[in-house]
Protein backbone atom coordinates (compact mmCIF):
# COMPACT_ATOMS: atom_id res chain seq x y z
CA UNK A 1 0.00 0.00 0.00
CA UNK A 2 2.50 2.30 1.04
CA UNK A 3 4.28 1.44 -2.43
CA UNK A 4 1.77 2.44 -4.32
CA UNK A 5 1.11 6.08 -2.05
CA UNK A 6 4.76 6.75 -3.15
CA UNK A 7 4.44 5.79 -6.79
CA UNK A 8 1.45 7.76 -7.28
CA UNK A 9 2.85 10.78 -5.06
CA UNK A 10 5.71 10.42 -7.36
CA UNK A 11 3.25 10.29 -10.65
CA UNK A 12 1.46 13.62 -9.43
CA UNK A 13 5.32 15.41 -8.49
CA UNK A 14 6.08 15.22 -11.98
CA UNK A 15 2.90 15.99 -13.33
CA UNK A 16 2.88 18.96 -11.65
CA UNK A 17 6.71 19.63 -12.73
CA UNK A 18 5.95 18.88 -16.25
CA UNK A 19 2.81 20.90 -16.83
CA UNK A 20 4.50 24.76 -16.51
CA UNK A 21 6.69 23.82 -19.21
CA UNK A 22 3.75 23.12 -20.91
CA UNK A 23 1.89 26.05 -20.06
CA UNK A 24 5.25 28.30 -20.48
CA UNK A 25 4.72 27.56 -24.21
CA UNK A 26 4.12 31.20 -25.10
CA UNK A 27 4.55 33.36 -28.05
CA UNK A 28 6.91 34.82 -25.90
CA UNK A 29 8.72 31.61 -25.50
CA UNK A 30 8.40 30.91 -29.41
CA UNK A 31 10.31 34.00 -30.28
CA UNK A 32 12.72 34.23 -27.27
CA UNK A 33 13.91 30.31 -27.98
CA UNK A 34 13.69 30.82 -32.29
CA UNK A 35 10.90 28.60 -32.81
CA UNK A 36 7.95 28.82 -35.20
CA UNK A 37 4.98 30.88 -34.84
CA UNK A 38 1.66 30.51 -36.50
CA UNK A 39 -0.31 33.43 -38.49
CA UNK A 40 -3.39 33.51 -39.22
CA UNK A 41 -4.45 35.36 -42.87
CA UNK A 42 -7.32 34.93 -45.67
CA UNK A 43 -5.37 34.70 -48.56
CA UNK A 44 -7.67 35.94 -50.84
CA UNK A 45 -7.19 39.67 -50.03
CA UNK A 46 -5.18 41.07 -52.68
CA UNK A 47 -2.78 42.90 -52.58
CA UNK A 48 -2.03 42.56 -49.16
CA UNK A 49 -2.67 38.65 -49.05
CA UNK A 50 -3.52 36.44 -52.22
CA UNK A 51 -1.46 33.93 -54.16
CA UNK A 52 0.56 34.44 -56.75
CA UNK A 53 0.20 33.15 -60.17
CA UNK A 54 2.74 30.49 -59.48
CA UNK A 55 0.74 29.70 -56.04
CA UNK A 56 2.76 31.41 -53.39
CA UNK A 57 1.05 32.96 -50.77
CA UNK A 58 2.14 36.52 -50.54
CA UNK A 59 1.02 40.16 -50.59
CA UNK A 60 1.95 43.08 -48.17
CA UNK A 61 0.77 42.00 -44.70
CA UNK A 62 2.44 38.44 -45.83
CA UNK A 63 5.93 39.65 -46.53
CA UNK A 64 5.39 42.16 -43.63
CA UNK A 65 5.52 39.59 -41.39
CA UNK A 66 8.07 37.07 -43.00
CA UNK A 67 10.14 39.97 -42.63
CA UNK A 68 9.64 40.57 -39.29
CA UNK A 69 10.03 37.14 -38.38
CA UNK A 70 13.58 37.03 -40.14
CA UNK A 71 14.21 40.27 -37.56
CA UNK A 72 13.15 38.06 -34.87
CA UNK A 73 15.00 34.91 -35.83
CA UNK A 74 11.87 33.02 -36.13
CA UNK A 75 10.41 30.54 -38.40
CA UNK A 76 6.16 32.16 -39.63
CA UNK A 77 3.93 29.24 -40.56
CA UNK A 78 0.73 31.10 -42.30
CA UNK A 79 -2.95 29.62 -41.82
CA UNK A 80 -5.27 30.18 -44.35
CA UNK A 81 -8.95 31.30 -42.88
CA UNK A 82 -11.85 33.02 -44.19
CA UNK A 83 -12.28 36.70 -42.18
CA UNK A 84 -15.39 36.04 -40.17
CA UNK A 85 -13.65 33.04 -38.31
CA UNK A 86 -10.32 34.80 -38.03
CA UNK A 87 -10.58 36.68 -35.58
CA UNK A 88 -12.18 34.04 -33.02
CA UNK A 89 -9.29 31.46 -34.22
CA UNK A 90 -6.75 33.64 -32.82
CA UNK A 91 -9.19 34.03 -29.79
CA UNK A 92 -9.42 29.89 -29.74
CA UNK A 93 -5.38 29.78 -29.84
CA UNK A 94 -5.71 28.18 -33.41
CA UNK A 95 -2.90 30.61 -34.24
CA UNK A 96 -0.41 33.30 -32.69
CA UNK A 97 -1.59 36.14 -34.49
CA UNK A 98 -3.18 38.11 -37.83
CA UNK A 99 -2.19 39.57 -40.42
CA UNK A 100 -4.82 40.83 -42.54
CA UNK A 101 -5.47 44.60 -42.57
CA UNK A 102 -6.97 44.49 -39.29
CA UNK A 103 -7.71 47.37 -37.29
CA UNK A 104 -8.66 47.57 -33.41
CA UNK A 105 -11.37 49.83 -33.85
CA UNK A 106 -13.98 48.28 -31.67
CA UNK A 107 -14.79 47.99 -28.18
CA UNK A 108 -15.51 44.52 -28.54
CA UNK A 109 -12.24 43.88 -30.32
CA UNK A 110 -10.15 46.42 -27.93
CA UNK A 111 -11.10 44.64 -24.90
CA UNK A 112 -9.72 41.17 -26.51
CA UNK A 113 -7.12 41.80 -28.46
CA UNK A 114 -3.70 43.84 -28.94
CA UNK A 115 -1.73 44.69 -31.77
CA UNK A 116 1.63 45.72 -32.88
CA UNK A 117 3.10 49.27 -34.37
CA UNK A 118 1.31 49.60 -37.04
CA UNK A 119 2.87 48.89 -40.58
CA UNK A 120 0.44 50.11 -42.62
CA UNK A 121 -2.63 53.25 -43.08
CA UNK A 122 -5.48 53.32 -45.31
CA UNK A 123 -9.14 53.72 -45.35
CA UNK A 124 -12.45 52.95 -46.23
CA UNK A 125 -14.05 53.31 -49.53
CA UNK A 126 -17.13 52.69 -51.25
CA UNK A 127 -17.92 50.99 -54.69
CA UNK A 128 -21.11 49.78 -56.71
CA UNK A 129 -21.86 49.23 -60.32
CA UNK A 130 -20.64 52.18 -62.82
CA UNK A 131 -24.18 52.65 -63.79
CA UNK A 132 -25.63 52.72 -60.46
CA UNK A 133 -27.65 56.11 -59.83
CA UNK A 134 -28.91 55.97 -56.15
CA UNK A 135 -25.41 56.37 -54.64
CA UNK A 136 -23.33 59.42 -54.14
CA UNK A 137 -22.50 59.96 -50.65
CA UNK A 138 -21.97 57.09 -47.97
CA UNK A 139 -25.82 57.76 -46.53
CA UNK A 140 -26.87 56.57 -49.46
CA UNK A 141 -26.30 53.01 -48.82
CA UNK A 142 -29.26 52.64 -46.55
CA UNK A 143 -31.74 50.14 -47.11
CA UNK A 144 -29.45 48.96 -49.53
CA UNK A 145 -28.02 45.56 -50.13
CA UNK A 146 -24.16 46.00 -49.10
CA UNK A 147 -22.06 42.87 -49.61
CA UNK A 148 -19.75 42.44 -46.24
CA UNK A 149 -17.91 40.03 -43.84
CA UNK A 150 -20.33 39.99 -40.76
CA UNK A 151 -17.12 41.19 -38.34
CA UNK A 152 -14.99 43.57 -40.19
CA UNK A 153 -14.32 47.41 -39.50
CA UNK A 154 -16.63 47.74 -43.20
CA UNK A 155 -19.46 45.91 -42.34
CA UNK A 156 -19.68 47.92 -39.20
CA UNK A 157 -19.54 50.48 -41.62
CA UNK A 158 -22.43 49.35 -43.67
CA UNK A 159 -24.42 49.05 -40.50
CA UNK A 160 -24.21 52.11 -39.63
CA UNK A 161 -25.47 53.73 -42.91
CA UNK A 162 -28.11 51.33 -42.27
CA UNK A 163 -27.48 49.24 -45.35
CA UNK A 164 -29.01 45.60 -45.68
CA UNK A 165 -26.12 43.80 -44.91
CA UNK A 166 -25.21 40.88 -47.79
CA UNK A 167 -22.56 38.18 -45.91
CA UNK A 168 -19.18 37.23 -47.85
CA UNK A 169 -16.14 35.33 -47.36
CA UNK A 170 -14.15 38.24 -48.27
CA UNK A 171 -13.73 41.20 -50.57
CA UNK A 172 -13.95 39.50 -53.84
CA UNK A 173 -16.92 37.33 -53.31
CA UNK A 174 -18.54 40.93 -52.40
CA UNK A 175 -17.07 42.55 -55.99
CA UNK A 176 -18.84 39.32 -58.05
CA UNK A 177 -21.88 39.74 -56.10
CA UNK A 178 -21.94 43.40 -57.51
CA UNK A 179 -21.29 42.44 -60.66
CA UNK A 180 -24.53 39.73 -60.52
CA UNK A 181 -26.66 42.34 -59.38
CA UNK A 182 -27.09 40.37 -56.25
CA UNK A 183 -25.43 43.39 -53.85
CA UNK A 184 -25.75 47.14 -54.53
CA UNK A 185 -22.41 48.02 -52.72
CA UNK A 186 -19.52 47.20 -50.58
CA UNK A 187 -17.79 49.22 -48.16
CA UNK A 188 -14.00 47.28 -48.36
CA UNK A 189 -10.21 49.15 -47.85
CA UNK A 190 -9.21 51.62 -50.51
CA UNK A 191 -5.85 50.23 -51.76
CA UNK A 192 -7.28 47.03 -51.68
CA UNK A 193 -10.59 48.25 -54.20
CA UNK A 194 -8.32 50.80 -56.88
CA UNK A 195 -5.45 47.93 -57.22
CA UNK A 196 -8.65 45.47 -57.89
CA UNK A 197 -10.26 48.18 -60.07
CA UNK A 198 -6.76 48.91 -61.87
CA UNK A 199 -6.49 44.92 -62.64
CA UNK A 200 -9.76 44.76 -63.62
CA UNK A 201 -10.45 47.69 -65.70
CA UNK A 202 -13.57 45.74 -67.85
CA UNK A 203 -15.04 45.38 -64.28
CA UNK A 204 -18.32 47.06 -64.31
CA UNK A 205 -17.53 48.83 -61.04
CA UNK A 206 -16.54 52.19 -59.60
CA UNK A 207 -15.39 54.26 -56.51
CA UNK A 208 -18.31 56.85 -55.07
CA UNK A 209 -16.43 57.68 -51.84
CA UNK A 210 -13.50 57.14 -49.86
CA UNK A 211 -12.80 58.17 -46.32
CA UNK A 212 -10.25 60.80 -45.54
CA UNK A 213 -9.71 59.08 -42.58
CA UNK A 214 -6.86 56.34 -42.03
CA UNK A 215 -7.02 53.78 -40.09
CA UNK A 216 -3.51 52.02 -39.20
CA UNK A 217 -2.98 47.82 -39.11
CA UNK A 218 -0.67 45.94 -37.14
CA UNK A 219 -0.05 42.16 -36.16
CA UNK A 220 -2.56 41.40 -33.72
CA UNK A 221 -2.35 38.84 -31.00
CA UNK A 222 -4.44 37.86 -27.99
CA UNK A 223 -4.46 40.05 -24.73
CA UNK A 224 -1.36 39.18 -22.09
CA UNK A 225 0.95 39.21 -25.32
CA UNK A 226 2.42 42.39 -24.02
CA UNK A 227 6.57 41.65 -23.56
CA UNK A 228 5.86 39.15 -27.19
CA UNK A 229 4.22 42.64 -29.09
CA UNK A 230 7.16 44.80 -28.21
CA UNK A 231 9.49 42.72 -29.31
CA UNK A 232 7.24 42.73 -32.62
CA UNK A 233 6.79 46.19 -32.31
CA UNK A 234 10.77 46.54 -32.43
CA UNK A 235 11.09 44.86 -35.43
CA UNK A 236 8.13 46.57 -37.31
CA UNK A 237 9.81 49.84 -36.13
CA UNK A 238 13.43 48.64 -37.47
CA UNK A 239 12.07 47.73 -41.01
CA UNK A 240 10.29 51.04 -41.38
CA UNK A 241 13.79 52.84 -40.44
CA UNK A 242 16.00 50.36 -42.98
CA UNK A 243 13.50 50.99 -45.45
CA UNK A 244 12.03 47.42 -45.74
CA UNK A 245 8.34 48.73 -45.00
CA UNK A 246 9.12 51.39 -47.95
CA UNK A 247 10.33 48.88 -50.48
CA UNK A 248 7.43 46.77 -49.46
CA UNK A 249 4.97 49.02 -50.24
CA UNK A 250 6.44 50.09 -53.40
CA UNK A 251 6.47 46.41 -54.66
CA UNK A 252 2.67 46.23 -53.84
CA UNK A 253 0.80 49.52 -54.54
CA UNK A 254 3.66 51.92 -55.66
CA UNK A 255 4.36 53.67 -52.69
CA UNK A 256 5.17 53.73 -49.36
CA UNK A 257 1.54 52.84 -47.09
CA UNK A 258 3.97 52.89 -43.43
CA UNK A 259 3.18 56.72 -42.48
CA UNK A 260 0.31 58.17 -42.05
Amino acid sequence: MFKKIALLATSVLAFSVATPAVAADSLLDRINNKGTITVGTEGTYAPFTYHDGSGKLTGYDVEVTRAVAEKLGVKVEFKETAWDSMLAGLKAGRFDLVANQVGLTTPERQATFDKSAEYSWSGAMLVARADETRINKPEDAKGLRAAQTLSSNYGELARKYEAQIVPIDGMAQGLKLLQNKQADLTFNDSLALLDYLKKNPESGLKPFWESSDKIGAGLVANKGNDEALAKISQAIVELREDGTLKKLGEQFFGKDISVK
